[in-house]
């Protein structure tokens, strides 16, 4: 048989990621009815350790030698802090106000890279960051009625995730992706289960499968996602991430019975096309960053 085509496998591989990362967002709603926010963090934080195990097995105790611990024990700090305003979000928003709040994220990525890279972003693409910001004014409608605290708390979820991408753009200067995966998943445990040590009650029941599927499927979409874009061009496979919307939407009627919100679907549309813009400027600087170093290597002397 003919090998697929690698925008095919990176596509689908991007699919795959997309459906983990909303039945694990599915399971987080479920598991919250029985457990408290931090409780469910730490729980998706160990049962994600278990799933990255194999990764650490393969590598050896060789894969934890390095002289960036602070740098480490900085992002995972920032990271918790989004993770747990994340669940937050989750189990307190409409799964479908949630997750559109969290494709905010880029729009923060590009204003840190701005002010903390040095990275120069030009009016399109600022243009597209401050459109972007008035999907994000449309889902959370300050001082209408409609206005809830847990929105901020999911817009504060982006920030923090903006932060942690910038942090994980600077490591993976000079640390191997692997390292920073099995040192994400170490850190967060301890990190995760202070916070949950003051709420604490075990799961009970089918509870333990919503913890547990939490935690594989968080860590099984992140794996799928690495490889996509490994594969093929952000620009591309950044659109099939937003089907995660209409699918934990769907979720959201059959199981809590959820209405889609024509609000939360217009922001999360403006939203979107702001994030799609923002990709595909990324790429085609990157192309021509790429052939400008091909180029100025094929004439040293000029």
């Amino acid at each position: 048989m003919p090998a697929i085509p690698v925008h095919f496998r990176a596509a689908a591989l991007m699919l795959a990621s997309t459906m983990f990362f909303a039945l694990m967002v599915v399971a987080i709603r479920l598991a919250s009815a029985d457990l408290h926010t931090f409780e469910i963090a730490f729980f998706r934080n160990f049962f994600g350790l278990i799933a990255t195990l194999p990764q650490l097995i393969k590598h050896g105790p060789g894969i934890l030698r390095t002289q960036y611990f602070p740098r480490y024990l900085f992002r995972c700090l920032i990271g918790i802090v989004s993770m747990l305003c994340g669940f937050w979000a989750i189990g307190h928003l409409p799964l479908a106000q949630a997750v559109s709040l969290s494709y905010s994220t880029p729009l923060f990525v590009t204003l840190a890279a701005a002010a903390m890279l040095n990275e120069k972003v030009r009016a399109r693409r600022w243009t597209a960051v401050v459109l972007g910001f008035i999907g994000v004014l449309i889902i959370v409608r300050p001082g209408s009625s409609e206005f809830s605290i847990d929105a901020l708390i999911a817009v504060l979820a982006a920030v923090m995730s903006a932060l942690v991408a910038i942090q994980i753009k600077q490591l993976s200067a000079v640390e191997p992706a692997d390292r920073i995966v099995i040192y994400t998943t170490l850190l967060w445990v301890p990190m995760s289960l202070l916070p949950a040590l003051s709420v604490w009650q075990w799961p009970q029941g089918i509870t333990w499968l919503w913890v547990i599927a939490a935690g594989f499927m968080g860590t099984g979409g992140h794996m799928l996602w690495t490889r996509a874009l490994k594969l093929g061009e952000v620009s591309a496979l950044t659109p099939i991430s937003f089907m995660q919307l209409p699918v934990v939407a769907v979720f959201g009627w059959w199981l809590f019975s959820e209405k889609l919100d024509v609000w939360t679907l217009v922001g999360a549309g403006i939203i979107f096309t702001a994030n799609a813009y923002i990709a595909h400027r990324e790429a085609v600087l990157s192309r021509k960053a790429a052939s400008g170093a091909v180029t100025s290597a094929a004439k040293p002397g000029e």
